[in-house]
């Protein structure tokens, strides 16, 4: 009896394929917007675990103030790096960064890539390992060398597999640089940038004769514990007011931020963001679940000879309702699963577009056919719990 209930319901389904396949849209919507909504916010969780990979729990960032609000005469260098360490008893070790996207070439090839002045010290800081050749040393510092250290992805960009990266000279902004090392593959990033795809260059050469003063600048410091973070970063907002002459009047021309902190907000804007797209996929699959409930309704409707019949000749109430559910059930199910095949193939569409960053994620898979499923069964069951309570004589008696 059970599968002829199930040949029923599938025949009764593909008697209106029209019908049927527009009942399912919603669903394959629904479905498809949860799995690329998961998959959205998996990735941004990622790309934030990814930015803040080589950060301790006592990192604490200094950035140079953008915008109308900053005070306009002052503004964030590199030499700032040196005063906090000398002026802040709670700070063990810092490092400037100057940093932004400029032309590099070599050869015929070129290319644009995020050009970072740094000290000699933040490759460690940043625990980036040497691929070939050697890093940043103090005296290419002091002595304002031009010569460059290579990501992974500007050599990849630049070289060939044949050719000798060390002892090579590229240019950056029309500026000959000698390259003296590679480092390897990092997976991180800075910002909006990889720092894979970055050139380094001793910060003061970067500063004075290369980025200038329109560069961004950033002071990556480290303090002596996680319980003096707060104390470090009062610490450094005093001896960098000092060092800007900023008047008590004056608001500060740079942000600070520990790495706790940066990464909790980034985390829970991720979060909120996944949260927001997840409720209009779920208003999606609802509003697909009330034009399940519409055409079920339809369908008993049409077929209540059909039903009277049946229990003219003993068929239980059970089963009436059964077959119906079992519709709706199938309605949603079907639309679940093509709702997954579309989602799955959405997420390596907006990775090679590169889109947004976005990692498959079976949570939302699991999410989005469950929720499809449960949609079939509660807008399903009033049309179904109607159908199995019509009365044989009324039902007969329906033209």
């Amino acid at each position: 009896m059970k599968l002829e209930i199930i040949k029923m319901s599938f025949e009764s389904l593909l008697a209106n394929k029209t019908r049927t396949f527009l009942s399912m849209l919603g669903i394959i919507i629904g479905v498809s917007t949860v799995i690329a909504v998961f998959a959205v916010g998996q990735g941004a969780q990622k790309e934030v675990n990814e930015q803040f990979q080589g950060l301790s729990a006592n990192s604490i960032i200094v950035m140079a103030m953008r915008g109308k609000s900053s005070t306009a005469s002052s503004k964030l260098k590199t030499a700032d790096s040196r005063a906090v360490v000398e002026n802040c008893s709670h700070i063990l070790e810092a490092t400037a960064v100057i940093q932004g996207n400029m032309a590099v070439s070599f050869e015929s090839e070129d290319g644009s890539f995020n050009v970072m002045g740094i000290e000699s010290n933040y490759f460690e800081m940043s625990s980036i390992e040497v691929d070939k050749g050697r890093l940043i040393i103090n005296e290419d510092v002091e002595d304002e060398k031009r010569v460059a250290v290579l990501g992974s992805g500007v050599v990849e960009s630049l070289f060939s597999e044949e050719d000798e990266i060390v002892g090579q000279s590229i240019k950056i902004n029309g500026k000959t640089i000698e390259v003296i090392g590679t480092v390897e593959e990092t997976g991180r990033s800075m910002g909006k940038s990889s720092l894979d795809d970055a050139v380094f260059l001793p910060n003061t050469i970067a500063e004075k004769s290369i980025l200038g003063g329109n560069a961004f600048v950033m002071i990556f410091t480290v303090a002596d514990n996680v319980d003096n973070i707060e104390i470090a970063s009062e610490e450094i907002v005093l001896t960098l007011r000092n060092e800007h002459e900023l008047r008590d009047s004056q608001a500060d021309d740079f942000n600070i931020m520990d790495a706790g902190a940066m990464v909790g907000a980034a985390q829970e804007s991720a979060k909120l963001m996944t949260f927001l797209l997840t409720s209009v996929a779920a208003i999606v699959l609802l509003v697909s679940g009330i034009g399940i409930m519409n055409v079920m309704f339809v369908t008993v409707a049409e077929r209540t000879k059909e039903i009277g019949i049946a229990k003219a000749i003993g068929g239980k109430q059970g089963d009436i309702l059964g077959q119906f559910l079992l519709e709706s059930m199938i309605l949603s199910m079907i639309g679940g699963l093509l709702g997954i095949g579309f989602g799955s193939l959405a997420i390596p569409m907006l990775s090679k577009f590169d889109v947004m960053s976005v990692a498959f994620s079976w949570t939302g898979l699991i999410i989005g056919f469950g929720f499809s499923v449960l949609v079939g069964i509660f807008f399903g069951f009033y049309p179904a719990l109607k159908a199995s309570r019509l009365d044989p004589a009324d039902a007969l008696r329906n033209e």
